[in-house]
This record gives structure tokens, sequence and C-alpha cells, in this order.
């Protein structure tokens, strides 16, 4: 299967299972392939054959803007370089949680969580110890003894209890010997922070020179501002005081601007974000709905009054 008919076929599972889909974010370089919204989750999906494909630096923006833009950055791909993946297992590359379309239809559209994540050393699952500590107290048996069915020591029957996770092969006998409600499922839409790298959000990167005088000014009324590197939008700027959060774009008004500046509105109403493109000469005053900005104009803002009235009547959101 190409790429292209795997990114129609997951677009069109995600539509399925409920989801408003954004526009393909057909530019490059790119984190991300769609964002997609059902009710309150958000996520930012790349699709590839081959799941080896995605780099340290790749990941680490899917991370980032995933925490920026309130979203869960998910990766669904076909393969490894050595084998298919596993149905039913989460994996994971870069602090990024990785699935099989089939897990992924599981998931979204059947509403079948996945109960298995690989990790160095093999598959595990996530134990729930104070079930597990319950079973074995009604049946009086001692750590010890449940150390010797299992082939492990005390210590690690008793780190299954304190919320240590398992093998796969070690959770396969404790349901078989006290039932099958002892595991939880990958919480993959909470980043599966238990499982993934335990790594914080990665640093942002440098901006582009040319797009520091732009940034500046949305420092300056108030935006924490962070660069991207594979991304539609030069930047997310983050208005912490009034939760706002905006899409910016930088470049002369061109038809590849113009590209970026409709995949910019696409994702903004995914994310519920306000999308705006900053030019040296504007010839509209927006682009769906993504407002268009003139450089000279966006100079002389001075405070977030001033830039919620120059952005006023551009692409708004509700209008497009």
């Amino acid at each position: 299967m190409s790429r292209s008919a795997l990114i129609d076929n997951v677009t069109a599972m995600l539509s399925d299972a409920g989801f408003s889909v954004s526009d393909r974010c057909a530019t490059r370089p790119k984190s991300f392939d769609v964002a997609a919204r059902r009710e309150d989750d958000v996520v930012l999906v790349k699709i590839l054959g081959n799941i080896d494909a995605l780099d340290g630096p790749t990941g680490a923006e899917m991370r980032r803007l995933g925490t920026y833009l309130r979203a869960t950055p998910i990766v669904i791909g076909l393969r490894t370089r050595d084998e298919d993946l596993e149905p039913g297992v989460v994996y994971f590359r870069h602090g990024v949680p990785v699935m099989s379309p089939d897990t992924a239809m599981n998931f979204f559209v059947e509403g079948v969580p996945p109960l298995i994540y690989a990790a160095p050393g093999g598959l595990y699952v996530n134990i729930d110890g104070d079930v597990l500590a319950d079973r074995r107290d009604e049946e009086e048996m001692s750590l010890g003894q449940l150390a010797n069915e299992l082939g492990v020591s005390r210590r690690t029957v008793s780190k299954y209890e304190d919320g240590m996770n398992a093998s796969i092969e070690v959770a396969i006998t404790l349901e078989e010997r006290f039932g099958d409600d002892l595991t939880s499922p990958v919480s993959v839409m909470d980043g599966a922070e238990e499982v993934r790298d335990a790594d914080p959000t990665p640093e942002d990167p440098e901006a582009d020179p040319e797009d520091v005088p732009v940034l500046s000014v949305l420092a300056r009324v108030g935006f924490e501002v962070h660069p991207t590197v594979r991304a539609p939008f030069k930047a997310v700027g983050e208005d912490v005081a009034r939760a706002d959060h905006l899409l910016t774009g930088h470049s002369s008004f061109t038809e590849a601007a113009l590209k970026r500046a409709r995949i910019m509105s696409s994702l903004g109403e995914i994310t519920r974000t306000r999308a705006v493109y900053v030019v040296d000469e504007a010839k509209r005053d927006s682009v769906d709905a993504t407002a268009i900005v003139e450089r000279e104009e966006l100079e002389n803002v001075d405070d977030p009054e001033d830039l919620r009235e120059l952005l006023k009547g551009r692409g708004d959101p509700q209008e497009a």
C-alpha cells in the first residue's frame, strides 16, 4: 500500500470514529500529517509505512506541539524495519505512541483500548496492583507462594502490587490464576505517560532569524512564543493569561504562502486556535479562517487589545 493510500485510509477511519479531520499537511518538512478532534480529544497523527522513519527531531516536535496545542501525538504505521506491527500493541518511538491501523481501528472506532505495549526486552502490560494484592489476600497466598508460581522473586511480586508493569507472559499466568481483570489499558490519549519515555517536553528550537522580528512582537504583547521547524506554521503563541493560542506563519505572499495559510486555517479549526499569517505586502485580508497581516501593521501593535483589534474581521473562524 502506498503512503498516500494509507493516509486516506487512516483519515477515513478517523472520520468513521466521529472525528473532525483537518486538511492534510502537504508541506515539507512536516512533523504530522493531519490533526483530528472528537469532542475534547485532539490528536496529531503521523502516518508511516515504516515507523523507523520517525526520527528524533520529528518526535520531539510532535511532543512539543502536543503540549502547546493540548493534543496527543500519535503515529499510525504498518511495520518496523524487521516486522509488521502486532495488533493490539502500542509501540513507542522517541516518546510518541505508535500503533497499527488495526489497533487504531479497535481503539478509535470500536472503543477497545490496547492492553499491551512494546518496550526493550519484550511486550508488557499494566498490572492493577491493588486488585492483585486483594486477590492474593482473598486466597491467603503469600508473596513467596505467588512468586514460585510465576517463577520470579518475592520482591518482584511486591513491585507488581506497587504498580510495576509485567511481561505479557507473567500477565497471562496471573489472569489464568486470578481472572481476567488484573490488567488496565495503555492510556494512549493521556500521552501514555506511565510507559513512554520519562523525558520532559523537549526544548524549543531557535527561531529562524527572518522570523524573529515577527515573533518578537507577539512576545511583546504577552504571548509565550514557541518556534517550530517541522510544521506548516512558524510558531505557536500561548497567551497564558487569556488561555488563547495563536498559529503564526510568515513569508512573502506567494502561492506557497496561500497553501500554508489554508492548512493553518484547517488546523486552527481542529485545535480551536487562531491562525495568523504575516506577509510583507498583502493582497487580501484573509485566507479561509487565517488572518493575513502585513508586517508593518504588526510592528505597530503595542498590546493585546491592539492585536485583537487588528485581527478583527480578518479570517473570522466563525464566518469561515
